[in-house]
Order: C-alpha cells, then sequence, then structure tokens
C-alpha cells in the first residue's frame, strides 16, 4: 500500500496529525476537524506553496493523534509544537500562544499565570489555555474559592480583603504558612479533578483543627465539602497536557515497529511457548529509567496483534527511588491486575530474573514469557533454560516486534515525562 492510499486510512474525526520522516523525526505537526479530508489535502495538484511541496518529499509516514474535539486539537497542536518544534511549523513554533496555570510550592508560593514551562522542582503546571480569557476565569475562581490571592501590604490584623476572606492573610504578622499550603494543595487537586482524593485530603484537615479546637478553620473546610459538586462541575473541563501522554507516545514510535502485517500468528505462538490455546489478546511490559534514576514502566496490550490503545498503561515507580528492575516490574504488574482484565499472554522484555519476579505476583492460570534482547532468548514456566528464537519464524518476529514496539513506548512516555518536569511534583 502506498503512503498516499495510507492516508485514504485516515478517521473522519477531529484529532492531530504528525508527518514523520524516515528516522521518526517530527516534521510538522497539525491539528484538523476532520483528519481524512486536512490530510489528504496536502497531497492536492492545486498545491503551489513550496513548503508543503518540501515537506511531501521528506516525509514518509503520517501519525494521529484522536481527540474528543476541534478545540482540544487546537490544544494538543500547540503543546506539541512546542515541545518538539518541527521544522516545517512556522506560526506556532516561537510565539508561545499557550499559557498555563502554575502552583509554586518553592520560595514564592503561590498561583499564577505564565506562558512558558521551566524545568523546576516545586513547580506544577495546568494547561494549555489558548486564550488568556480562559485562564483568567479558572484563575480567579480558584483565587476565591481557596482564599489564595496574595497583597503586597503588612498590616497587623490584615487588610480589607483579608477581612472579605479575598486574601490569603500574607498581609499579617501572623500568616500561618501552612494553611496556605494545604490550601494550595486543595485547589490543585480540584483542578486535577481527583474528587476522591480531594474529599479526602479536606476531611483530614478538618479532624486535625478538630483535634486542636480550631474549630473556625474546620468549618471553612467543611464548606469545601458542601461545594464539592459545584466545584468540579466548574474545573472538569479544563484542558491538561497530561491527557493524551499515551496516545502521542504510540504516534512517535517508528513504522517499522508496526504489526498490522502479523496478524494471524497467535497459532504459530501457541505451538512456540505450548500454549493451551491462541494468545489472542497479548500485553507486554517494560521499564524504563534515566542513569538510575526517573523509574516508570508501561504497559501495551495487543489484540490479534494490533495495539489496543485503550488498554495501554504507563506508571510511575512509587516503591522505589534506585533502579532495581524486578521490584519495579512486580510494582507494575501487580498495579496493572489489581482488577482483573488478564490477557491470554504476558510478555516481560527481560530474561530469567525478570521472568522469576513476575510469576510471584501473578496467577499460576496467566501464562507469562521472558524474551530476553540478547541472542532472543525466550523463558517461561516450561523453558527455564530458555531457547532462541528463529527469527524467520512468523511467530518469532511477532514477538520481537511487540517487545519492541512496548519498549519504545515507555522510552517515549519516559522522555516526555522528565522534558514536563512530571517527576518533580
Amino acid at each position: 500500500m502506498t503512503k498516499e492510499k495510507k492516508i485514504l486510512l485516515l478517521p473522519d474525526s477531529a484529532g492531530v496529525y504528525l508527518f514523520k520522516n524516515s528516522a521518526n523525526i517530527v516534521l510538522y505537526i497539525g491539528k484538523a476537524k476532520s483528519l481524512k479530508k486536512r490530510v489528504a489535502s496536502y497531497f492536492s495538484h492545486k498545491i503551489t506553496d513550496w513548503k508543503v511541496a518540501e515537506l511531501i518529499k521528506q516525509y514518509e509516514v503520517v501519525d494521529y493523534i484522536l481527540t474528543y474535539n476541534e478545540h482540544e486539537a487546537l490544544l494538543l497542536e500547540a503543546q506539541l509544537i512546542n515541545e518538539y518544534k518541527p521544522k516545517f511549523n512556522v506560526l506556532l513554533k516561537n510565539n508561545n500562544p499557550s499559557m498555563y496555570l502554575l502552583f509554586s510550592f518553592k520560595e514564592k508560593m503561590g498561583l499564577s499565570i505564565v506562558r512558558k514551562k521551566k524545568l523546576s522542582e516545586g513547580l506544577v503546571y495546568f494547561g494549555p489555555f489558548l486564550q488568556r480569557k480562559d485562564a483568567k476565569q479558572v484563575y480567579f475562581y480558584l483565587l476565591k474559592v481557596f482564599q489564595l490571592q496574595n497583597c503586597t501590604v503588612k498590616i497587623e490584623n490584615g487588610c480589607l480583603e483579608y477581612h472579605l476572606n479575598n486574601c490569603a492573610g500574607k498581609c499579617k504578622s501572623d500568616f500561618n504558612k501552612e494553611d496556605y499550603v494545604s490550601r494550595l494543595l486543595f485547589a490543585q487537586q480540584a483542578l486535577e479533578g481527583n474528587k476522591k482524593l480531594f474529599k479526602q485530603s479536606i476531611e483530614k484537615k478538618i479532624q486535625e483543627y478538630s483535634a486542636l479546637f480550631e474549630f473556625e478553620k474546620a468549618r471553612n473546610l467543611y464548606g469545601y465539602l458542601q461545594n464539592i459538586e459545584h466545584i468540579f462541575k466548574l474545573l472538569k473541563h479544563t484542558y491538561s497536557d497530561k491527557k493524551y501522554d499515551n496516545e502521542v507516545a504510540e504516534a512517535l514510535i517508528p513504522s517499522s515497529y508496526q504489526l498490522n502485517d502479523l496478524v494471524n500468528s497467535d497459532n504459530q505462538i501457541k505451538e512456540l511457548l505450548h500454549l493451551e490455546k491462541e494468545p489472542i489478546s497479548i500485553d507486554c511490559f517494560d521499564i524504563s529509567h534515566f542513569q538510575s534514576n526517573a523509574i516508570v514502566g508501561s504497559c501495551v496490550r495487543f489484540v490479534n496483534g494490533v495495539p489496543a490503545k485503550n488498554k495501554f498503561r504507563k506508571f510511575k515507580i512509587r516503591s522505589l527511588v534506585e533502579q532495581n528492575d524486578y521490584a519495579a516490574l512486580q510494582e507494575i504488574v501487580t498495579r496493572r491486575y489489581k482488577d482483573g482484565d488478564y490477557p491470554d499472554l504476558v510478555v516481560i522484555d527481560g530474561g530469567k530474573g525478570q521472568l522469576s519476579a513476575v510469576l510471584s505476583v501473578i496467577p499460576t492460570s496467566l501464562d507469562c514469557v521472558a524474551l530476553a534482547k540478547k541472542e532472543e532468548t525466550i523463558y517461561s514456566r516450561f523453558l527455564m533454560s530458555g531457547i532462541r528464537l528463529d527469527l524467520h519464524t512468523e511467530a518469532a518476529k511477532l514477538l520481537v516486534r511487540l517487545r519492541d514496539y512496548t519498549h519504545h513506548f515507555a522510552i517515549s512516555y519516559h522522555k516526555r515525562l522528565r522534558a514536563k518536569n512530571f517527576l518533580s511534583k
């Protein structure tokens, strides 16, 4: 199938499209109400723009990310252009059109509106917002609801805005920094949309105040619980640049890892691994880190050899601060299957040690293998000595591509996570 004919397979839906070259470098990012129609327009004979002609000459594949609507496509496009700076993007590349809400827990604590994201600890960003009025609407709502406004004056008993419950009280000599940080965290949780965590945090703080006989503070916090539905209703449509992490990471996987030409290998895998049934659904796990730090994990599911994107999972390792692939694998496998949803087969990127670690935390009825890159050796409960794959068989090709696909997905997620400073939260 030619590259141009593949364009006809794009969905007639809103989203972001990425032109990539043979080295998997993103050349151009665009948004569309209809991906199929917009991308097809690049191949029109009426095109006279030399930039478009050069783009078509250099590209190898077009990937895409579906969004819920055209507005979110516009936001995601701006976010990715700022992040990857494709050479063919001109309009949005250098002018930083988007704005973010910044929660700072450093020396200058508070909430502010900024245009650029800086990599630094103690900073948490939400956005992007393309319109300043949208950012300001959310900003002033949070300031008012959680009493976060800071004034610059110094008044012993507090300024007028403080007594009107608008100012945080930094103007007072007895300003309670701990209470302010708590309200800042409540605002962050509300914007994240985590209603359960928000409610638990409020209830815990109320108990603390009550135990100290600070009943007025407890009563003020109780107001958040009474208005919780109203607060979350107003904030639930806020866009987050974390929203499409899975889809972006998947779109950046090289086209050489695509699996559509190997969808009929289930029976061969069954015979190769001595399974009782054909593995229609397969989960692959991988761990990624940078110099033994910032450890993350990923799980990608394939059904009939095709990625099932709604089953992709990504994990920040919670139990470790230093590299330990065995413990990291145990953590992400346990978290992935805490509610069941088992596949027919689990594939681990690793060798005998990684396999033993995972076997200790999954049901004995679940088939599991580990595929080591060194000499492409595969291990299972029944193949603990390992066997080398014959890479001329379709089954071996599929298993290797599944492993490599998952590895690239983990790396893509890890790079974006570090770049966006999520690990500094």
